[in-house]
């Protein structure tokens, strides 16, 4: 499972010219599952994002999580995300997950951080949208498990 996070200060989906889902402030989360990931992995990822330090306190030093500022969630699924670049000029997408396991573990994730905060939104897994954000700091992570 690979996770981007980016701290937004906005965040939205588009599908066919419509928006679909609109955050304030909070994380833009981009999810891509393998076929080895498990409902445990995705727990402790989903925990570890929502304790992850990454909001500036008053001195501009990151000491704050999504849930100390309240902050919005925006969950993305992006098979993309385990693209194999190094050979040739055509990705290759080995490494990401079967779309029916995917799907489950994507919707886990969702389900566990809904659990976790109200403050959630999500796009719909394998749907072809548009993603729109603006990036506080520049401020983007990767987490591997």
């Amino acid at each position: 499972m690979r996770l981007v996070i980016q701290r937004v200060d906005e965040a939205f989906t588009t599908l066919n010219g419509a928006i679909e889902n609109r955050i304030a402030t909070g994380l833009l989360i981009f999810v891509a599952v393998e076929d080895r990931d498990t409902f445990k992995e995705v727990h402790k990822m989903a925990l570890k994002v929502l304790k992850l330090r990454i909001f500036n306190d008053s001195n501009s030093k990151m000491n704050y999580s999504v849930q100390d500022i309240k902050g919005e969630l925006l969950i993305i699924s992006q098979f993309t995300l385990l693209a194999d670049c190094l050979r040739g000029n055509r990705p290759s997408f080995f490494k990401s997950g079967d779309p029916i396991h995917a799907k489950k573990i994507y919707n886990e994730f969702v389900n566990y951080m809904h659990n976790k905060t109200k403050l959630i939104k999500s796009g719909q897994f394998g749907s072809n949208i548009e993603v729109h954000s603006v990036n506080s700091g520049p401020a983007t992570f990767i987490i591997d498990m």
